[in-house]
């Protein structure tokens, strides 16, 4: 009986052992990691097999559409908005926001606390409708 127990320890490490090693390898060669030059900002689920997508590519940030079948480009977003949209979601939420407030902020803090379990994820309702509101500001051709 005690041997079996060894048998098993000894097995045990000699699995732990060789993951280890070939997790070290993996990291040395760059295998399952990005080279950096892509990121995926955010990604929300439209549908069972479509999802909107958030891609930044060196300086430039895509809004991709992706279904089973295709991806499409949706728009092509200025990084610095896409920056401070991110900035304005880490900043807390602030319970009885003063008044003079500008409106984006008490419209952010309003957004946030309608859905705190979610609140500053992708799944954040509230976070996508002020994200294509903004798009649709910046892409709206005025007269």
């Amino acid at each position: 009986m005690t041997w079996m127990i060894i048998r098993l320890v000894l097995s045990l490490a000699f699995i732990a052992a060789v993951l280890l090693f070939a997790a070290r390898i993996a990291k040395k060669r760059g295998l399952g990691q990005g080279n950096g030059l892509i990121e995926v900002i955010a990604r929300q689920r439209m549908g069972r097999t479509s999802t909107v997508n958030v891609v930044r590519i060196g300086d430039v940030v895509l809004v991709v559409g992706a279904t089973e079948e295709q991806v499409t480009l949706l728009a092509e977003v200025d990084a610095e908005t896409v920056d401070a949209a991110l900035r304005e979601r880490r900043v807390p939420v602030v319970v009885g926001a003063s008044e003079e407030a500008p409106a984006a902020t008490s419209h952010a803090l309003a957004a946030r606390s309608s859905s705190p379990a979610l609140a500053g994820s992708v799944f954040d309702r509230n976070g996508w409708g002020m994200f294509v509101n903004q798009l649709r500001e910046r892409t709206v051709r005025k007269s």
